[in-house]
């Protein structure tokens, strides 16, 4: 007959039978036997992280199929936490820890961890104030928006700030000045010589 792989003691042989690990009550958890009162009963939540549990077992190969059965099914009928660890003390993650009082925790201010927006290219700025003044100075802002617009664009690509909007309206601006105040000049210069 081979030898099983699993300890001397069953958790579903019975309560009334001594047992290795701490005597008929069942396990003695981490901090000793209970301190007066009798042990903390199962809820739902604690049975099902148990059948989690056995599963998993039974996923690693650590569990057959009927050991599975077995287990699961005391699992549903068991009244105390610590039946349930009893159930889970031979796999890697059990026992169960005994569940801790529920301590209020003060909610954190969700505006803590947001990004900063990147913060606008003050060129690009200045490239669409001297844009839009071309309008009003008949073109002579059109150069220094040029400028402006190209440096304000380079400084965007290398530094990912905001704005490129910005520098390209000052550029569209600029460059239509520049090139309607050429063609005037142009145009006056054959007159001027007849």
């Amino acid at each position: 007959m081979s030898q099983s792989p699993y300890p001397s003691w069953q958790p579903w042989q019975g309560r009334g039978v001594p047992q290795p690990w701490g005597g008929p009550g069942g396990p003695v958890g981490p901090g000793g036997p209970p301190q007066g009162g009798p042990p903390m009963l199962a809820s739902h939540a604690d049975r099902e992280r148990t059948v989690d549990v056995l599963r998993a077992g039974f996923a690693e190969g650590r569990l057959d199929q009927q050991e599975l059965e077995r287990r699961v099914a005391r699992a549903y009928q068991a009244r105390t936490v610590a039946d349930l660890a009893l159930l889970v003390s031979d796999l890697p993650q059990g026992p169960i820890p005994q569940t801790a009082p529920v301590q209020y925790v003060a909610p954190m201010a969700p505006a803590t961890f947001l990004p900063r927006p990147p913060k606008t290219n003050e060129k690009a700025v200045g490239a669409m104030v001297c844009g839009l003044l071309c309008l009003a100075t008949g073109g002579l802002t059109g150069i220094p928006a040029v400028i402006l617009g190209h440096t304000a664009r380079a400084e965007i690509r290398r530094t990912g700030d905001a704005g490129d909007a910005y520098a390209l309206t000052g550029l569209a601006f600029g460059w239509l000045s520049t090139i309607g105040w050429a063609l005037l000049i142009m145009l006056l210069i054959p007159a001027g010589g007849a």
